[in-house]
């Protein structure tokens, strides 16, 4: 491989492919194909489903990044044959058998976690008013209230979906630690990341948006992974 892989971006919950904004522009002007996934985010074998879909349409190697629960979707998509490696940013990265839930149990309950109201139609919000402080405290006021007030629900059931084999275990992955995240904390970005024993791992002053907030260094990391794959 030569040429530069294919770059597909996986939102988590609470989001959508707008939330790559800042990271979109920057690669496409050095030169990127890359293209953010819209996911459902009614069951996990859905989100799964659509992005192995469109990680499989595009022309040649395909790398794959994930945010927040767009982790527990890439390590499912990760098996599409041309996904040749994985980046996940501030994100779920679970073994065979775990799920968003069981993972937040394994340390006391974020901050973030009391700003989560469940709709009558089984479906999980973020308070308008706790998004800013808990999802992404580090962006300002007006940037927070367009995502705010432009989230996507996540169904509950998402939450208690298992992950299948992990394609973190069998191709190359690369982990960004949010140090002030209040949503996943980051001593479980840490084990995550120290489980995995990726190529690359870093960790920014930042919130749960990282790639928002913090999209050079998301970037740099990202083209590192880019780079390393090219030329393997």
């Amino acid at each position: 491989m030569s040429k530069k892989p294919n770059i597909v971006l996986v939102h988590g919950a609470w989001g959508d492919g707008s939330h790559w904004g800042k990271v979109i522009l920057r690669l496409h002007k050095k030169g990127y194909k890359v293209t953010a996934v819209q996911n459902p985010l009614t069951s996990l074998p859905d989100d799964i489903d659509r992005t192995t879909k469109l990680a499989e349409a595009q022309e040649g190697p395909t790398l794959l990044v994930g945010h927040s629960y767009g982790g527990m979707v890439i390590t499912g998509a990760g098996h599409a044959v041309n996904v040749v490696g994985l980046v996940y940013i501030a994100a779920f990265a679970p073994d065979e058998g775990e799920n968003p839930g069981s993972l937040f149990g394994l340390r006391d309950v974020p901050p973030g976690a009391a700003a989560i109201r469940p709709d009558d139609n089984g479906f999980l919000w973020i308070d308008p008013e706790r998004f800013h402080p808990d999802f992404c405290q580090d962006l300002d006021a007006d940037e927070a209230r367009v995502m705010a007030l432009s989230q996507k629900p996540i169904a509950a059931r998402c939450f208690d979906d298992k992950s299948g084999p992990p394609a973190w275990k069998v191709k190359p992955c690369w982990y960004q630690i949010s140090s002030e995240d209040r949503m996943i904390p980051p001593a479980t970005q840490e084990w995550f990341a120290e489980r995995m024993k990726p190529k690359k791992t870093i960790t920014l002053n930042a919130g749960h948006a990282s790639m928002a907030s913090e999209a050079d260094a998301v970037v740099a990391l990202i083209e590192e992974a880019a780079a390393t794959v090219a030329g393997s």
